[in-house]
């Protein structure tokens, strides 16, 4: 069978099974929808925080991006890992002992206030449908190219797919459903690293391949770094491993993005709420570090798999004749997420640092079937940006998909990475549809809005909140404002300049007032998107000499964090202390019971 019957059948079949799992699993209470009734084991919670944890910024997006900055890309590594281990032993056993359903939740109650609730509720909703939008890009580019439909077709099949197994089953459906796609999606991961290794390295395990010597080709009896830093050098790129040099984030910009990563982490709603599905602190325990290690299988195996597509990448395109390019080329070029301009006139693809042309081609297509710059665009070609050497234009979202197709592995393949692309998207996407609805219907509607409401009632109104966060969300996925990764930064930050500061001082600080937290979430919050919304949209042209302190959108988070811990305790120390109630159960909350 070609890849389209392939992925036809193993996606067909594994969202089978996805569906399958919401029905059998579907909930008629609030407790089996927000939290799974409390009856999730710690290994299950585990694989299924895995899957929450390895979104399509995980699977599709990290790895590609390290791809192409080498070294600058670790800062996903160390602040995605970093974070969850700060999550999992400084927040999680509180959250879980403190028993709320949310984090707006434990924010209204700790801080005694419905105000606070209120502003937590649009922390998590705005962080939330920043994450999702990145999820729902990656849905779209891996149905784009396998299932030959647009970008925006498959937004909206993925859109469908989560809304059934994500109202019908709740978190119970969610968790299974979640544990089933961590099995895709790591079975799909590794297969392809553990065979291009065996083939560049001689060594099965792409970890030790990632350090090992090339076994063929120019480059045999070289170790695989050292090959990719002097093709690096030669095509006038910076080097893959250099650190702090011209071309590569500076060390303040790496500091700051890699913090805001690792203290958003600690601020996630759909990661957080995944400790309470556990029937106590212990499981909670348990579950994060199965979570650990289920993650890191993955996160050890992205840099060797990033390396091994940029090597195979340039040595599959560069210099090569378009007449003659790859197969892999010609079915990811309808994509328009990879695309070729002969500014030189000589039919060869040149690849080099330096833009490829201004902004991404349309394209027409000429009676032999290849493509050539759309009348659009034709006139970019003698702007001053487009010059340069390099004619290749590449979406690094596409590198983990398309690398078992550019070392020519099977068909089958293939269409498992399709596979686990999809579940890594989905499952994030659940999560945090999940956060949007039960924000809506509990945080708002049964807690503030009509307390007196069934819970008949409130489900309803959790899936209808549910339905309408998916129409949304596949606006975003459609409109996507970065990269899967680079968007995903985005909510990072959001996170850690929204929620991190006061959960921490609200666990840790029993004289934290209500006043001090919204002050704080409002303003932390509110410095970063405005930040992320100049530079993003406003003026996307700027570079590291124009940013505040040469900290990127991506790292503003860590000073709006700073500005959140600074605020909060600033109006705190001026503001009456909390009820004695609430300082005795912020006292309680951190010792064991007897």
């Amino acid at each position: 069978m070609d890849i389209q019957s392939w992925t036809y059948l193993i996606v067909g079949l594994s969202f089978a099974l996805y569906i399958g799992i919401a029905f059998v699993t579907r909930v008629r209470s609030t407790s089996g929808f927000y939290v799974a009734g409390h009856g999730v084991p710690a290994i299950f919670n585990g694989m299924a925080t895995g899957a929450d944890w390895m979104s399509a910024a995980s699977y599709i997006s990290m790895a590609g991006i390290i791809s192409f900055t080498g070294f600058t890309g670790s800062v996903y590594l160390i602040g995605w890992t970093g974070g969850y281990v700060l999550l999992a032993l400084l927040l999680a056993p509180y959250l879980r002992k403190f028993g709320k359903y949310t984090v707006p939740d434990f924010v209204g109650d700790r801080y005694y206030s419905d105000v606070a609730r209120v502003v937590a509720v649009m922390c998590a909703v705005f962080v939330s449908f920043t994450y999702v939008a990145g999820q729902m890009r990656g849905v779209g580019v891996v149905f784009s190219r396998f299932l030959e439909v647009d970008i925006n077709t498959g937004v909206i099949i993925g859109m469908v797919l989560v809304f059934i197994y994500a109202t019908l089953g709740g978190m119970k459906g969610i968790t299974y459903t979640q544990v089933a796609q961590y099995v895709v999606l790591i079975i799909a991961y590794l297969i392809p690293a553990i065979a291009i290794s065996h083939v560049m390295t001689g060594h099965w395990i792409p970890q030790i391949g990632f350090g090992a010597k090339v076994v063929g080709g120019e480059n045999a009896g070289v170790y695989l770094l050292e090959a990719i830093d002097q093709i690096h050098r030669d095509l006038g790129f910076p080097e893959y491993t250099g650190t702090f040099i011209p071309g590569h984030k500076s060390m303040i910009d790496m500091f700051c993005v890699t913090l805001a990563l690792m203290v958003g982490t600690a601020g996630l709603p759909h990661v957080i709420i995944r400790f309470y599905t556990v029937k106590n602190v212990h499981a909670a325990r348990w579950s994060a570090f199965w979570a650990l290690l289920f993650i890191g299988i993955l996160y050890t195996t992205a840099p060797a798999i990033a390396t091994f597509a940029r090597v195979n990448l340039i040595q599959t395109l560069h210099e090569k004749s378009y007449e003659q390019r790859p197969e892999w080329y010609k079915s990811w070029e309808q994509t328009d997420l990879i695309a070729w301009v002969d500014k030189n006139g000589d039919g060869i693809i040149q690849y080099a640092s330096g833009p490829a042309f201004a902004g991404k081609p349309d394209f027409q297509e000429k009676e032999d079937g290849s493509y050539v710059l759309g009348a659009a665009q034709q006139p970019l070609l003698n702007n001053k940006t487009s010059d340069g050497p390099n004619e290749l234009y590449v979406d690094r979202d596409i590198m983990v998909l398309a690398n078992p197709e550019i070392a020519q592995l099977p068909a089958w393949v293939v269409a498992l990475v399709a596979a686990g692309g999809l579940a890594a998207a989905l499952s994030t996407a659940a999560g945090l549809l999940l956060v949007i609805s039960s924000s809506m219907s509990h945080d708002l509607g049964k807690s503030i809005i009509k307390p007196n409401m069934s819970e008949k009632e409130e489900l309803r109104w959790a899936r209808t909140a549910a339905g309408g966060a998916v129409i949304l969300a596949g606006y975003f996925g459609i409109n996507p404002p970065g990269f899967v990764a680079q968007v995903v930064a985005f909510a990072f930050g959001l996170a850690a300049s929204s929620f991190f500061p006061v959960i921490i001082l609200g666990i840790f600080s029993k004289r934290t007032t209500k006043e001090g937290a919204i002050s704080g979430m409002l303003s932390g919050i509110g410095f970063t998107a405005i930040y992320i919304y100049y530079f993003k949209f406003h003026n996307p042209g700027a570079g590291p000499d124009q940013w505040w302190f040469g900290i990127s959108p991506e790292g503003i988070g860590s000073l709006g964090m700073v500005i959140n811990f600074v605020v909060t305790m600033t109006v705190t120390a001026f503001t009456p202390a909390p009820p004695a109630e609430v300082q005795e159960q912020v006292e309680n909350l951190r010792y064991p019971s007897a």
